[in-house]
Parts: structure tokens; sequence; C-alpha cells
């Protein structure tokens, strides 16, 4: 099991920003998910454990950006454009893989972190 930390999340104001890193050491696919009181977990972004694919949610997509700094054996999440739609608990999720490519799907991912609240109001 690997022991996943995130930070980052807060209250900001529609159209702000934020960037979210998630703590996950060696070679492994990262995944961020969200999830909204009574809503499914969805996957918003991922990168492959080099860092050379990434998907995005439509929902995100031109918004958000996915990056790693393996150097520092961390993922970021940064977050453009925010609106209150975005509110939700956001999870890092990792599966250890070397494979060039990362799916979003929620069943891939072995290792969750606790999560961390973002909250997008006025």
């Amino acid at each position: 099991q690997l022991q996943l930390v995130e930070s980052g999340g807060g209250l900001v104001q529609p159209g702000g920003s934020l960037r979210l890193s998630c703590a996950a050491s060696g070679f492994y696919v990262i995944g961020w998910f969200r999830q909204a009181p009574g809503k499914e977990r969805e996957g918003i972004s991922c990168i492959s454990s080099r860092g050379g694919s990434t998907n995005y949610a439509d929902s995100v997509k031109g918004r958000f950006t996915i990056s790693r700094d393996n150097a520092k054996n961390t993922v970021y999440l940064q977050m453009n454009s925010l609106k209150p739609e975005d509110t939700a608990v956001y999870y890092c999720a990792a599966e250890r893989s070397f494979a060039p490519y990362c799916p979003l799907r929620r069943s891939y991912f072995g290792s969750w972190g606790q999560g961390t609240q973002v909250t997008v109001s006025s």
C-alpha cells in the first residue's frame, strides 16, 4: 500500500485558482478524482508515471492542468477558472505502472489519499 498525501485545498471565489499537490514517490500512474455530496466519485485527470501522457474529463479540459515533478516526488493539479460546480472533495489515487498512458477509471487505482476539500463560492 502506498501512502498518498494531498494538500492545497481550500475556499476560493469563482474564477479563482488553486493548485493541489499529491506526494507519491516512485513510478506510479497518478489520478485525480472528486466527489461532491450525493454524487458519484468522478475521475477528472490522470498522468502516466513518466508524465508523457495525460487525460482530462470534459468538464475540466482547458481549465485544469496535471503535471509531475519526479525529482520532488509530487504530482500537481493546477485548477484555474474555478466554478461553483467544482466544489468537492478531491482525491489523489495511484497505481504502479510503466505504461505510457493512463486510464481515468476508479477501478484501475489501488491506492487512495484521504482527500482535500475544495470549495468554490462567493
